[in-house]
């Protein structure tokens, strides 16, 4: 027979393992962790500059962690670290390398499909977060810039001229970190930043300020052109001129084809339709992290979420 798990958790990212932690601690049995990375906390690693400080909350909002998990502000590699430790100390299974295709509730028991197996379990929590595929313009960028046109910092080498776009705090302190070792311009099409944290907002006006990085604001990108190998970017007021690199850092989309086939449904702003306990309209299926906050989430959050469910689901138990 087909195993039935307590509990399946979609993504292994901070809400993920906020999940698997406080399913095991307060006590659910059977605990299934789904990752279709080929390890846990995929934006984290992929995203995230080495020693890259990560925050527990977002943007100044202080959150008390109502939780087991005792996460505190650190870096890229000390985050990684501790959420290693958590994994490493709790008993669950986890797949990585497997993503989830179809979520389907037959009776009182959820099927999950993924591209390697199919597995049961009597709840379900999503927590995908939002940046597994990441924005792109609007405008078309050339087959032939594809290997100087960049949504992370992968490719970046020392002493390119570079082109940051994007108004957010990813966009900000890749601008910030660069500009020590590149020549750089960090362009975003509105005239005063709006989503910045105060140390960054105070940090890339102090840069600008003294010239280790160029601001471009108010202007919008019309198209990147190919010119000699390099990236001709035209803006909006008809400027242009030509970079080594440009990396977006204009954030992620929720994935709602894929939420809306997990029997998944959304209002009229295309927001995800939850309570107040984080549970959809399809009883034991839930949201955790950033696709259950309406603008920017924070680690706290994500971990709070996860507590408050898994205290939801026991006490309906009772």
């Amino acid at each position: 027979m087909q195993e039935i798990y307590d509990m399946v958790i979609i993504g292994g990212g901070p809400g993920g393992i906020g999940a698997a932690v406080e399913s095991k601690i307060l006590g659910l049995d059977k605990i299934l962790m789904i990752e279709k990375g080929d390890n846990h906390s995929q934006t984290i690693r992929r995203f995230y500059k080495d020693n890259k400080r990560v925050d527990k909350d977002y943007k100044g909002q202080v959150i008390e962690l109502a939780g087991h998990v005792d996460f505190k502000d650190g870096t890229k590699e000390s985050t990684l670290n501790y959420f290693d430790s958590l994994l490493d100390n709790d008993e669950l299974d986890a797949v990585f390398n497997s993503e989830v295709e179809k979520i389907k509730k037959d009776g009182d028991i959820f099927q999950i499909i993924t591209t390697t197996a199919g597995y049961a379990s009597k709840n379900v929590i999503v927590a995908i977060g939002t940046m597994g595929k990441p924005n792109k313009p609007s405008y078309k960028i050339p087959l032939s810039l594809k290997s100087r046109v960049n949504f992370n910092l992968d490719k970046c080498s020392e002493g390119e001229k570079l082109l940051l776009v994007g108004g957010g705090n990813s966009a900000a302190e890749y601008a910030i970190e660069l500009s020590k070792t590149n020549t750089v311009t960090l362009n975003y099409r509105r005239d005063k930043f709006t989503r910045l944290n105060d140390i960054n907002e105070k940090m890339i006006l102090e840069f600008n300020g003294e010239e280790k990085l160029r601001l471009r604001m108010g202007v919008d990108i019309e198209s990147l052109e190919n010119e000699n190998g390099l990236v001709k970017v035209n803006y909006t007021d008809g400027y242009h001129t030509v970079y080594d690199r440009v990396i977006y850092a204009i954030g992620g989309t929720t994935p709602i084809d894929f939420l809306r086939n997990c029997g998944i449904t959304f209002d009229e702003n295309n927001k995800a339709e939850f309570d107040e306990n984080y549970e959809t309209k399809t009883k034991g299926l839930y949201l955790a992290g950033d696709i259950a906050v309406r603008s920017g989430g924070s680690i706290a959050l994500a971990l709070n979420h996860a507590h408050h469910i898994i205290e939801h689901i026991l006490s309906t138990k009772k």
